[in-house]
């Protein structure tokens, strides 16, 4: 029988805008089942999901039909009409232009997604800054700061 087989495994990485801490403990899983939804309609598996008042991450098995760009788009879009929709957030709520989107083996996904569980632990010793950097230098991303996130110290 012939097929497509495929092993494909994302981690995501985006921002809030001017790096601003919006999103709040008190909303952030019912933010993460929204987008777990998203995942789920466009028929990509999620295998974790995490993050901080400023970023989030999330891991998925991805399908080769899927277009990543288009997933993450459709993502950050549906979620933010969402935030403000819910009215979650005192202020305006967006994403900031970009993301990060690095891959991993089968072998590495436990790694991974205790790294995505463990977020606030992991960011009481790194900030995300460092965090997102380091993720650059790992997997030899060539970059030069200027285009990275709006830094906003």
């Amino acid at each position: 029988m012939a097929g497509t087989f495929s092993q494909i495994y994302i981690q995501v990485v985006f921002a809030v805008k001017n790096r601003d801490c919006l999103i709040l403990s008190s909303w952030e899983e019912e933010l993460y089942k929204y987008i777990s939804g998203i995942i789920r309609n466009k028929e990509q598996k999620l295998l974790a999901i995490n993050g901080m008042p400023d970023h989030i991450h999330f891991l998925i098995g991805m399908k080769p039909s899927c277009c990543l760009s288009d997933l993450v788009r459709e993502i950050k879009k549906s979620s933010n009409e969402f935030i403000n929709e819910k009215k979650f957030s005192k202020f305006k709520f967006q994403w900031q232009e970009g993301y990060g989107a690095f891959s991993y083996s089968h072998s590495a996904l436990n790694n991974v997604i205790l790294y995505i569980n463990n977020q606030k632990q992991h960011h009481k010793k790194q900030t995300f800054r460092e965090e997102y950097k380091d993720f650059l230098t790992k997997f030899q991303i060539e970059h030069k700061d200027e285009y990275l996130f709006e830094w906003i110290e």
